[in-house]
């Protein structure tokens, strides 16, 4: 997940950081905390098809469930990097 995330990091000046431990995962928007690019951005997700919750204004947290498989990962990490290359401020 984060080698695939760090590559969308080198495409699109919207992601700063992607940061984690285990399947627990934070996508950092390179926006202020009191902006709404990442409410606005999970709202894409859920749009194509992927739940994820914003917290402190800039960052996605990611929670996938303990049983995905790595299909499921790399569907979830299309589903962001076409969310992300797409969106519009």
């Amino acid at each position: 997940f984060r080698d695939r995330m760090q590559a969308l990091i080198n495409k699109s000046k919207l992601i700063k950081l992607v940061r984690g431990k285990g399947l627990l995962n934070a996508i950092v928007i390179n926006d202020t905390e009191q902006s709404e690019t990442a409410w606005n951005l999970c709202l894409e997700f859920s749009k194509n098809g992927l739940l994820a919750k914003p917290t402190h204004g800039n960052i996605i947290r990611l929670a996938p469930p303990l049983v995905i498989t790595e299909e499921q990962i790399h569907e979830c990490c299309d589903i962001i990097e076409k969310s992300v290359v797409n969106f519009k401020k």
